[in-house]
């Protein structure tokens, strides 16, 4: 086979990328795949910041270099481990360099990468390896590793573990298992032995081969293996790009996990197709404070952090001096009047700058935000309230759509082109309709190859035309702006016949600084409850302020002044719908939720179905 011709290019934002994206195969700067563009990059940015990553409290950078030298050594080591192309390799960490190093090491010798949650359990990492496959295992530390040996019996094809950190494991000794130091030392030597080895396997690579498996998060059934290509990562960069640029000063911080298709998107397809730098947070709890010290150009999170960001300055705000809240409240309200300006095209009135200069500008300091060019967020519904509220402060965010299955992207707001309450427009070279049932269809070059060895499901997920099915139910305007309504799974049909699309109310709800999440229940009912899970920090903070006695939160959850409140903002967010869609009862989860709970995805999202199962007995209470 031989090279395929470069169709004709455009430059955006200094990248040359198709001038047509309806059509493949798609090129960014002249190369059809990840690791060709990888290798590029690296070779002309040198020893310019790829990336940065804070240990003991100090941030230390890294180059591109160095991001080369050690993805070739890992690479070099796994083929002369007997690695094939077109093999898996599976990695379990939080995000690192070392997540990277690997994930550029596996494409670039042609194999396929999957990412496994650091929350799974030893089950769920049994079935990950088992179905995908993998050959080799990365683990970050003790921790995972001992996940690892409690099960080890029931991944027989595993040739190899490779351990990325030694710390507790100084005396550690099993045939199994080596230390990614080691693995470096494997690389050495075939470095030396085998000089362009490594540059002749991605050269080699092919654009419809697979590059990664994303696995859902298997909410109704077991996780399925999402095949995305080197193809469809080129035109998720190229089309991304055309709407939100990203320049090679950027500066963006990388906290969600790197299993996840959002997160690999921005911090490391869209980083490698612009040369910018991103920045590894210690954790997903520090993420508060390394945006500050970081202070980013760019920022993408889901709608969950977000909604955080807002309580803390809710409590901020609170806490402040009378004249405080006062000056606050002016400012606000200023930035709600320079949108409205903005919307109608008029001057910006003056005020605004003024309680930009004397306050707002401070708040947006103090959040890490002060340099920030835009926010992005994705993976869930998001309140167009919320959206309004940071716009005010000075901080725009960008709402965008998309799955696992189109590689990240099926539509985008972007500076220009913006409607509040959407999820944006079509990206380019992209189709979008609306099918049967009202469910959003889409076609694109990012749509997925398949489901990892389940013809029946991929078949199953487009249509006999060949657009992909969402599962998505929406609508899209005269002008093109996609709103999503609802998931078709999540429907709420009542015993009365009548249909109640939950995700408008949940997210009305969910604009509450009182509100974390909340799932509305009612399919098969004769009326609609709500499970309300509260904001801890502002829920302790008002019941502070009022002086209702608590000892820990099931306590603060059982308070009758926290059930009137709750009840309070329930009520007036009912006032907006119609009687049929109303909340007629609630029950507060009294436990708190992590990404360790089954309740939650890792992107802090509610798995319906699990609350429901979980919390069976709050429900039913309800319906007595």
């Amino acid at each position: 086979m031989g090279v395929a011709l470069i169709p004709e290019q455009v430059e955006i934002s200094g990248i040359k990328i198709n001038k047509d994206l309806s059509k493949g195969p798609y090129f960014v700067d002249g190369k059809d795949t990840l690791a060709k563009l990888w290798k590029l990059r690296c070779k002309n940015s040198k020893e310019k910041i790829a990336h940065r990553e804070k240990k003991y409290g100090i941030w230390s950078s890294y180059s591109w270099n160095e991001f080369y030298d050690n993805s070739r050594l890992i690479g070099l080591a796994l083929l002369s481990m007997g690695f094939k192309r077109g093999e898996v390799v599976s990695i379990l960490s939080e995000d690192s360099k070392e997540w990277i190093y690997t994930d550029l090491a596996v494409q670039s010798v042609g194999g396929i990468t999957s990412g496994v949650y650091p929350t799974d359990s030893a089950r769920q990492l049994v079935y990950l390896v088992n179905d995908s496959d993998t050959q080799f295992l990365f683990l970050e530390n003790d921790e995972q590793l001992d996940k690892y040996l409690s099960v080890f019996d029931q991944m027989p094809k595993l040739k190899k573990v490779i351990v990325y950190e030694k710390d507790g494991l100084i005396d550690f000794d099993d045939p199994r298992v080596m230390f990614l130091t080691d693995l470096y030392e494997v690389g050495k030597i075939e470095l030396e032995k085998k000089s362009g080895i490594f540059e002749k396997e991605i050269e080699a690579g092919k654009s419809e081969d697979t590059s990664i498996l994303i696995y859902t998060s298997g909410t109704t059934g077991e996780p399925k293996g999402v095949e995305i290509t080197g193809n469809n990562i080129m035109f998720s960069i190229s089309a991304g790009g055309r709407s939100l640029p990203v320049f090679d000063n950027d500066e963006q911080l990388c906290f969600l996990p790197l299993c996840h298709i959002l997160e690999r998107l921005i911090s490391v397809f869209q980083p490698i197709g612009a040369g910018s730098v991103i920045n590894f947070a210690e954790s997903s709890e520090t993420v508060f404070d390394n945006l500050q010290e970081v202070s980013p150009t760019i920022f993408t999170a889901v709608p969950r952090v977000w909604e955080r960001i807002y309580s803390r300055v809710s409590i901020m705000t609170g806490e402040a001096t009378p004249f405080g809240r006062w000056a606050f409240k002016k400012a606000l309200a200023a930035g709600m009047n320079k949108i409205k300006a903005e919307d109608e095209n008029r001057t910006i009135p003056l005020s605004y700058f003024f309680w930009d200069f004397v306050l707002l500008k401070n708040i947006r300091r103090m959040l890490g935000m002060d340099n920030l060019r835009r926010g992005t967020t994705g993976a869930a519904p998001i309140s167009p309230e919320l959206l309004t509220w940071f716009r005010a402060i000075g901080v725009k965010i960008f709402e965008g759509y998309g799955m696992s299955e189109s590689a990240g992207l099926i539509s985008l707001n972007y500076e220009g082109n913006h409607k509040n309450g959407s999820v944006g427009s079509v990206i380019p070279g992209a189709m979008l309709r609306i099918g049967a049932d009202n469910e959003i269809q889409y076609k694109g070059g990012n749509c997925f190859k398949g489901y990892w060895r389940k013809t029946e499901k991929t078949d199953e997920t487009f249509t006999s035309d060949g657009w992909m099915k969402t599962g998505d139910i929406g609508l899209i305007d005269d002008n093109g702006f996609l709103t999503i309504t609802g998931r078709m799974k999540d429907i709420i049909i009542t015993a009365g016949g009548k249909n109640v699309t939950p995700s408008e109310l949940e997210n009305r709800l969910k604009f509450s600084p009182y509100i974390s999440d909340t799932i509305l229940i009612g399919d098969g009912r004769k009326f609609i409850s709500c499970l309300v899970m509260i904001d801890q920090e502002n829920v302790e903070k008002f019941a502070q302020d009022q002086k209702i006695p608590f000892s820990d939160f099931a306590s603060l959850c059982a308070a009758p002044e926290i059930i009137e409140l709750i009840s309070n903002i329930i009520d007036d967010v009912n006032r907006d719908f119609a009687r049929v869609e109303q909340i007629k009862k609630f029950r507060l989860i009294d436990i708190l939720l992590t990404a360790e709970d089954d309740e939650l995805t890792a992107t802090m999202k509610l798995k319906r179905g699990f609350v429901e199962e979980k919390h069976k007995t709050l429900i039913d209470e309800m319906y007595l």
